[in-house]
């Protein structure tokens, strides 16, 4: 992957919507030898698909919980069947394997902390192996973005 394709990624993060014809002009290349670059990106899975970005509070999902998840014991098969388990409940968007005091911080959305509540009794409670749930709220935004920083010179 070079600088070009690094180009074409940065402008689909910002508008995955962009013709061929618009990428092709934002990146500064003819329209033929972007869309190769562009099914490249593709094939090789560099590109792993397109998707809207939706607000949750419209959606119906306001409350963003970032929830730290210790496990008793780390053996392979208790944390295959702790992943195993998370990758199947749909209120988890995101987990993460952590260094530190917790194993693992997911990133739930829920419609009210009653919701919240079900979801830590009847999903994340019957998971065998959890040591210790920990739970902050996020109350506002401050930034998110889809466009990965640039590299560094030296780094390409």
């Amino acid at each position: 992957m070079d600088d070009k394709d690094r180009q074409i990624l940065s402008a689909l993060q910002k508008d995955g919507r962009l013709s061929n014809q618009d990428l092709s002009e934002k990146v500064n290349l003819s329209p033929s030898p972007c869309l190769r670059r562009l099914r490249m990106l593709e094939e090789s899975n560099i590109i792993r698909g397109y998707t809207a970005i939706v607000d949750e509070e419209a959606y119906g999902l306001p409350v963003t919980a970032f929830v730290r998840v210790r496990l008793e014991r780390h053996g392979r098969e208790q944390v295959a069947a702790f992943e195993d388990a998370i990758k199947g409940v749909d209120a988890i968007l995101d987990c993460y394997v952590m260094t530190g005091s917790a194993d693992y911080l997911l990133r739930v959305l829920v419609a009210s902390l009653r919701d919240y509540e079900h979801f830590v009794r009847e999903q994340l409670h019957p998971i065998p192996g959890i040591a210790s749930i920990d739970t902050s709220f996020a109350y506002g935004m401050v930034k998110r973005s889809t466009v990965y920083p640039a590299l560094p010179r030296e780094t390409l």
